[in-house]
């Protein structure tokens, strides 16, 4: 399978907050739409070091990442971006690989946009259908059920 790209919009979750506290007017809620390359060998949403100035992204620490070739190196890691795809969004911490060339879907916000990647059309599609859904699953013996919600 070759690889591909979906357009996604990246917004600074902190600006968000800001706008819908009247602390910052919407029109400066700071978003980039990229063209991101889906990989679930990919744990987290990876970006460059332009796209988390762009945003406006604080760094909030590092982390020790394992690169395809098996090396291992420490990255930032920001505070919360908020991640659209089509009518499908999640909020997640972002990976900063300073001169990556592509900004990285990984699998943890493909799970929370209940996405998958389609090899045979080379897309991204719903795991359960075109709509975002509620999974409702038990938790082992205990009566007690999950909720996983995945709003757009």
């Amino acid at each position: 399978m070759s690889t591909f790209r979906e357009r996604i919009t990246l917004t600074n979750a902190r600006d968000i907050g800001n706008a819908r506290n009247g602390l910052i007017p919407e029109t400066e809620v700071r978003a980039v739409a990229i063209d991101a390359m889906p990989d679930t060998g990919a744990w987290t949403l990876v970006i460059n070091e332009e796209t988390r100035r762009r945003l406006g992204l604080a760094l909030e620490g590092s982390v020790t990442s394992t690169l395809a070739d098996g090396s291992t190196a420490r990255y930032g890691q920001t505070e919360a971006v908020k991640i659209q795809w089509q009518d499908r969004s999640t909020t997640q911490q972002a990976l900063v690989v300073p001169d990556a060339h592509d900004v990285l879907l990984g699998a943890l916000p493909l799970e929370a946009m209940d996405l998958m990647v389609d090899p045979v059309h080379e897309r991204l599609t719903g795991v359960h259908g075109n709509q975002p859904v509620h999974v409702l699953y038990s938790l082992g013996s205990s009566p007690r059920l999950g909720v996983r919600t995945h709003l757009g």
